[in-house]
C-alpha cells in the first residue's frame, strides 16, 4: 500500500483531533462537574466556520481584521477542534463570589459566566494543546474561532468556546502572523 504525504498528514491530524476531544473530556473539572463539549470540524463545516469568521471581521471594519486573518489560518488547517463550556454555576452560593456577584443565583440571573467555567475550559485546553504539542502538529488557541462557532450554534448551549486549528505544513501557518 502506498500512502502519499498529504493523505498521511491529514489522517494524522484527524486522529490527533479525536484524541484531543478525549483529553479535553478527561481533564479535571471543578466540583467534579463536567460542563464541556467538543467537536471536530473538517471540509464544508470548517469552510462554513471560516466564512462566518470573515463575515464577523468584515462587519467590524478595521477592528475586526484579525477575524479575517484567523479565517485564513482555518482555511490552511486540516481540522479544527472546538472546546466549549456552559455558563453554568457550580452552586457554591455565597461561599464563592469569584464571579463578582453575591451568589450563583445572581450570577445566573445576570447571564454571567461562573468563574469555574473558565477555569475548567482553561484546564481542558491546556491538556488538549499539550497533546498536540507532543505530536508536533502546529496549532494555536483562537477565540475568534469560538466566537464564530457560537454564532453558528455549532455546540448548542455551550457558548464559551475556543477553537484549536491543526496543521501539518512545511512552515507553521500560525507563526509570523502579522496584525492586520
Amino acid at each position: 500500500m502506498f500512502v502519499d504525504s498529504k493523505t498521511a498528514e491529514q489522517s494524522a491530524i484527524l486522529n490527533l483531533a479525536y484524541g484531543v476531544c478525549a483529553v479535553a473530556r478527561t481533564a479535571p473539572k471543578a466540583c467534579g462537574v463536567d460542563h464541556l463539549e467538543t467537536a471536530v470540524l473538517t471540509g464544508e463545516d470548517k469552510d462554513r466556520l471560516a466564512a462566518e469568521m470573515r463575515k464577523t471581521g468584515e462587519a467590524a471594519g478595521d477592528e475586526g481584521k484579525f477575524f479575517c486573518r484567523d479565517a485564513d489560518n482555518v482555511d490552511a488547517s486540516g481540522a479544527v477542534v472546538l472546546v466549549g463550556a456552559k455558563y453554568q454555576a457550580r452552586g457554591l452560593g455565597e461561599m464563592c463570589r469569584l464571579c463578582g456577584f453575591e451568589n450563583c443565583a445572581a450570577c445566573a440571573k445576570a447571564g454571567a459566566a461562573c468563574v469555574f467555567t473558565a477555569m475548567d475550559l482553561g484546564i481542558a485546553l491546556g491538556s488538549a494543546v499539550s497533546m498536540v504539542a507532543d505530536a508536533r502538529i502546529d496549532n494555536r488557541l483562537m477565540f475568534t474561532i469560538g466566537q464564530a462557532a457560537a454564532r453558528l450554534g455549532l455546540l448548542g448551549e455551550y457558548k464559551m468556546i475556543i477553537g484549536i486549528p491543526l496543521s501539518a505544513a512545511g512552515k507553521s501557518v500560525f507563526f509570523d502572523r502579522a496584525m492586520p
